[in-house]
Parts: C-alpha cells; structure tokens; sequence
C-alpha cells in the first residue's frame, strides 16, 4: 500500500498525534519525551490561546495501516504583521526514513499554507518561542532537553533533499559552573545596582513570585522582540504561560532584577533542575507514576541545570544587568553541586548574548536549524 495522508479532527487522533514521537523514539538515549497532555493542551485549539492570532492544522502519515509519520502547520498572523511576511510554519514534525512519506507530510502542509494565501514554509517552529523550534543538525549524540527537540539524523538530509534551505541556527552550550563569581561580575554588578538603582529580587514562596510573574513575561515581550519570528505574546497568552510554569518552578533558582523607582521588572533568570531523566521516566505521562520522578527531579540537588528563560530590557542590554543575574546565581548553583548548564538554544547570529559566556568554560555540543522554503503556485 501506498502513504494515507489524514488530518486531525478529533481528541483521539490528536492523542495518536502526540503519542507518535514517543513511540517512534522508544529505546533511544538521547530523546526526551514530553508530556502528552501539555502537548495536547499546545494543539487544543479551544485550550491555547494562540489560536486567537493564529490557526494550525495537524496530519498523520500512516503506511500500511500503521502511523509512520506526523506535522503540524501553523500561522502566526501576529509574527507576519510585525515582520511584513507572509509565512506558514511547520512543527510537531516526526518521520520514519521513508521518502514517500516524507513527501507526502510536507505536501500536505505546502498546499494547506499555500490555500491559506502564504508564499514561504518555514520550521520547525510553535506559535512562539516558548514552543519547541529548530531541527537538531549537530550533537546527535547529545541528550536532549525539556526545551529543546531531539530528532534523528536523516531529518535534514530529506528536508534538504525536498529543497529547504537555511534560514537560521541556533546555538546550544554546557556552560561551566566556575568556582566562585567571577571577580568582574562582582565589580560590574555592584556598580551597574547603584547606576541604575536595581534590585535583586529573591522569593520565598509563590505567593511572593505571583505580583511579578506577568512583569516577567511582558520583560520577555521586549527583551525578544528583535528575535527571529519572534511575536509578542498577548496578555492571554502570558495568563497562560504563567499558570503553565509558576507552578513548577524552583524559587532559589529564580532571580528577578527590578527598578526599584517603579517596581518593573528589567531582567530575569529562570533556571530549573535539569528534568531529561525524569521526563525519560515519566514517558509522557504525569499520573499515575510520572509525577513521582519529576517531583524529585524538581527538588533535588541536581549536576546539570537548564537556563530556562533568562532576558533583559533592551534599553538595559550591554550594560552588566547580567552581571547582576549570575552573581546571584552563581553561589545557588555551587550550593546545589551543579557541574554545567544547560545553555539551550540561542541564535547564532545573536552575539551579546553568546559573549556573556566569555568569562565562562563552555562547550558547544549541539546545533539546530531552521529551515525555508518558496512556495510556488
């Protein structure tokens, strides 16, 4: 039998959706499964709110009555009006080396974009830079992260054979815990809190961290604007992203830089236990066991972290505002015995912040890409 292409129109095969990349990556070291239900939240669209500024349509490629393939397009209206493009993503995207299919996936989503009035595909891509983004192109060896998607090596030979080219990499590193903060930090940091009258903010509860948690993601909004495809996110979409993670954040790891004229937040680093282990455990469930090992994960004292998000205003950048975030986070993370972080992605083409390691042992062991492609009537 030939390749069935099939859209997603319900729950259930939404559920399949999801559950494929688990399934295809069963027994490999380096994946990191995520969790079924937050995924199936990300692709409901009567649950994210993105779906307010965008739309997405979902398919499965199944050859010999079996699933042998899935894709997700998606628009992001908001991210073509800022940058004037007229574009469809493609995400979610998973395959058995197979040509057929893979033709079959991304003819699927071409013709659906190019009904949609778009003129380029690119991807993989979410809605935003909070959804996973960037196909794996070095350090397939490497164990993926929460944030970050693992793929096999054969996925950008057939996108390069199916004529996708390069638009954007990105970058990931190990950054090296050093054994105390660099002198220079020190010396920046004290000078930059009195410059700029900033504050270091620490939490010691939720209830503290709740007044700043939308501040936070409306510092993001500005921090990334300037970032590939980047769009800002809407106050629902930051209602959602806050009851997403508040929650399962790990406080000591959590630092806020504020103005303390006005109160507003101008940086922000959020770092978390590294969770790959766990998630691995877990095999994209919560309950009834999954909870259990992400829980410790969340708690323990943990040789890899990830730097989950970290920002600051662009009026603030290039002016040591970082100094002031690591010299809180440095001695957190010697207390916890951590050994690396975790960089994940930053585009290559962003300098500042790949400078910001200079004073650090880092290691590049991954690289991801995003890849483009014409779509001609």
């Amino acid at each position: 039998m030939g390749v069935i292409i099939k859209q997603v129109t319900n729950k259930k095969e939404l559920r399949k959706f999801v559950k494929f990349n688990i399934e295809l990556y069963k027994g490999n070291p380096c994946h990191v499964p995520g969790l079924i239900d937050e995924e199936m939240m990300t692709l409901d669209k009567d649950r994210n709110p993105a779906f307010e500024i965008g739309e997405g349509i979902c398919f499965l490629a199944y050859r010999d009555n079996k699933i042998a393939g899935r894709i997700a397009g998606l628009i992001n209206y908001r991210s073509n009006e800022v940058w004037k493009q007229k574009r469809a993503r493609f995400g979610f995207v998973d395959f058995i080396d197979d040509n057929e299919v893979v033709d079959a996936l991304f003819g699927a989503v071409e013709n659906w974009a190019k009904e949609k009035g778009m003129d380029e595909l690119h991807g993989p891509l979410g809605f935003t830079d909070l959804d996973h983004e960037g196909m794996l192109i070095h350090g397939f060896d490497q164990t993926g992260t929460m944030a970050t998607i693992y793929n096999y090596p054969y996925y950008p030979a057939h996108l390069e054979r199916m004529g996708y080219e390069k638009e954007q990499d990105w970058k990931e590193f190990k950054i090296y815990i050093p054994d105390e903060i660099p002198e220079k930090h020190l010396r920046i940091g004290e000078i930059v809190k009195k410059k700029y009258g900033l504050k270091t903010m620490k939490f010691k509860n939720r209830k503290e961290i709740w007044p700043y948690a939308h501040k936070i993601f409306h510092a993001l909004n500005a921090a990334y604007s300037p970032l590939y495809g980047f769009a800002p996110l809407t106050d629902k979409q930051i209602s959602y992203y806050v009851n997403m993670y508040i929650p399962m954040i790990r406080l000591d790891m959590v630092t806020v830089i504020i103005r303390q004229a006005d109160d507003e937040v101008v940086g922000f680093g959020i770092t978390l236990p590294n969770l790959s282990r766990a998630l691995r455990k877990a095999k994209g469930r919560i309950f009834p066991f999954g909870i259990i090992p992400l829980l410790r994960a969340l708690k323990s004292n943990p040789k890899v972290v990830d730097l989950y998000l970290t920002g600051v205003l662009p009026e603030y950048q290039g002016k040591g505002v970082n100094a002031l975030l690591f010299n809180d986070l440095i001695p957190v993370y010697l207390k916890a015995g951590v050994e690396y972080a975790e960089s994940n992605p930053e585009l290559e083409t962003n300098n500042a912040v790949q400078a910001q390691w200079d004073y650090f042992k880092r290691e590049h062991h991954k690289t991801r890409r995003a890849f483009k492609k014409e779509l001609k009537n």
